[in-house]
């Protein structure tokens, strides 16, 4: 069929839906709802069977769904209606949700029923909960609600809240009032469900003195107590503000009066109050924890969970030192396994934008997540696995390729390109890093195209080796037996001695500095440079500028000549 996305943006749940239909054969566009008249003209240059809205923050026009039949992702239950959806069953504590796909009509979400799919609650964050949960169901929902479409099998189920099924209702948009914090009252569990119902948009309203802040990125503190209210501790860049019956970190906060008024960590948001705080060391009981190391017989693994999967040069270097401790251990196997909701997504943009020079902190960031991919590439007593639980994109890609293997949960998001960033050129090691896994062809095609990827496509391109499993829980259960298993195979001295001359060859064709200086010879006119394509673009996105049309390579109605296609 000719599917037309109709969306607010091209967020992770629309690059899944896009990559699963087109994989499923069908003929996709994606068209940015900008206003009436722009749907209207998308509809009539791409002609749709059907229209489909994954995410949108607005009504279709009644031009467009009275003539051609439109499909809404709601991430609700049956009967569940309003914006604040996940909002609210996050507040609510609900211990099952769902999505649904319904019919565009003249009331919101009041359409006729075609799909519906449920899934356990968890106790993560909104934005967790949308990236994994709901984006399964929705896929789920999506080609069910497609078959019966193609198929004529049955009418769409008409909206009845007097079935016992239909058990939502109307919700208004969730004020900043309704999850408020009252630090003198509200317990850490509760101040937990308040900050996650909201991250990361648009993150909870609070004070701190005479300052108006936003609140992310909370996790709970197991020991620390203090008086209500109060920050207590430090542990990194995350703050300890006490509870009336414990202490959460939190990592992340927005000042929306400050010079930079956009998510940072929360140490340099409260820069004086930080620096007035006693300092932790995070372990498994207490302070806050993006990195970790465990280990399982011969095998070691590497947790790094940053959030949004941005690394800054900090971030970097701890990981670098964390992965050079990890290789001094008597494992044989070493798993990357990056973070649950992403494993990477390369250079921190909001910590450059902040920087007093972008341009210097660029070249500082780059240069740490490059010391980092040398780190990788030149392990030579372990077999190393990048184990991609979450989404990953632009040099997280290619951190990720400089393992010996690479591992996908399946169904996980892969964007390895940076056109988009204003044309950056990337680094990572990428010229020498494809071409010896994937080919000068696939190496070509991974790098030039700006459209998202699933992992059946990075298997065939051999920028990933293997993958499996949907559910998170799955995917890490099943890289520990695999991972076990090579363990034990009585081939891996000859592999990691097959791998060791390999890289010798390698060095000796073309060393790895060369390729480093070759590629940062053009990230640093992408920063010094004339062209100030990079800095406007990482302006443009740190500050949610809005884009003014869709990108052609995903508006595949608006190509005027073959030379746009990416296909």
């Amino acid at each position: 069929m000719k599917i037309l996305f109709l969306c607010h943006a091209f967020n992770s749940l629309s690059q899944r839906l896009f990559v699963e239909l087109k994989q499923a054969g069908h003929d996709v566009s994606v068209e940015y709802d900008i206003n009436d008249t722009v749907a209207i003209e998308a509809v009539d240059l791409f002609k749709p069977d059907i229209i489909v809205a994954p995410f949108l923050k607005r009504a279709i026009p009644d031009e467009v769904w009275q003539n051609t039949p439109c499909l809404i992702v709601h991430p609700g239950i049956k009967g569940d209606r309003g914006p604040s959806s996940l909002d609210w069953a996050l507040l609510n504590k609900e211990t099952h949700w769902g999505v649904t796909v319904l019919q565009a009509n003249a009331e919101m979400d009041a359409g006729d029923i075609w799909a519906s799919h449920e899934f356990k609650m968890s106790k993560s964050t909104k934005a967790s909960l949308y990236h994994n949960q709901v984006t399964e169901a929705a896929v789920s929902a999506m080609f069910e609600a497609l078959e019966k479409f193609q198929n004529n099998q049955i009418d769409p189920e008409p909206l009845d809240y007097s079935n016992e099924d239909v058990r939502g209702q109307l919700r208004p948009l969730m004020q900043q009032t309704d999850r408020s914090i009252n630090w003198h009252e509200d317990s850490t569990e509760t101040v937990l469900c308040k900050i996650r119902c909201a991250d990361g948009f648009p993150g909870v309203k609070d004070h701190y003195h005479d300052r108006e802040l936003f609140l992310y990125d909370a996790r709970e503190e197991q020991q620390l107590t203090g008086n209500p209210g109060e920050f207590i501790a430090r542990c990194g860049d995350a703050l300890c503000r006490a509870t009336v019956d414990g202490a959460v970190w939190i990592g992340h906060m927005r000042d929306k009066q400050s010079e930079h008024p956009f998510k940072l960590p929360s140490a340099m948001v409260l820069t004086s109050v930080a620096e007035n705080l006693p300092v932790f060391t995070a372990d498994e009981s207490t302070g806050y924890r993006d990195i970790w190391y465990e280990q399982d017989g011969a095998i070691g693994y590497l947790h790094f969970d940053f959030y949004n999967g941005a690394m800054g040069t900090e971030q970097c270097q701890r990981l670098r030192d964390a992965l050079i401790e990890a290789k001094n251990k008597d494992i044989k196997i070493l798993v990357l396994m990056g973070g649950k909701d992403y494993w990477s997504n390369g250079m921190h943009l909001n910590l450059i934008e902040a920087s007093e020079s972008a341009a210097d902190e660029s070249w500082k960031n780059i240069n740490a997540i490059d010391d980092l991919a040398l780190e990788i590439i030149n392990t030579t007593d372990q077999l190393t696995i990048s184990a991609i639980q979450g989404n990953v994109g632009a040099g997280g890609v290619f951190l990720a390729r400089a393992a010996d293997l690479v591992w996908a949960r399946s169904g996980v998001i892969l964007n390895p390109h940076y056109k988009d960033m204003g044309n950056l050129y990337g680094s990572e090691y990428w010229t020498y890093l494809l071409p010896r896994y994937a080919g000068d062809k696939n190496a070509h095609i991974i790098t030039q195209s700006r459209l998202p990827m699933g992992t059946k496509e990075a298997i065939s391109l051999q920028l990933v080796n293997e993958h499996f499993a949907k559910n998170i829980d799955d995917f890490v259960i099943e890289v520990k037996d695999r991972a076990k298993q090579l363990s034990y195979d009585e081939n891996l001295k000859q592999i990691l001695l097959s791998k060791n001359q390999q890289r010798e060859i390698d060095e000796q064709q073309k060393s790895l500095q060369e390729y480093r200086d070759n590629e940062l010879q053009r990230m640093h006119l992408n920063f010094y440079g004339f062209d100030p394509s990079y800095h406007v673009a990482r302006y443009n996105f740190v500050y949610k500028i809005a884009k003014s049309r869709t990108p052609l390579t995903i508006a595949k109605h608006r190509r005027i000549s073959e030379l746009y296609s990416v296909d």
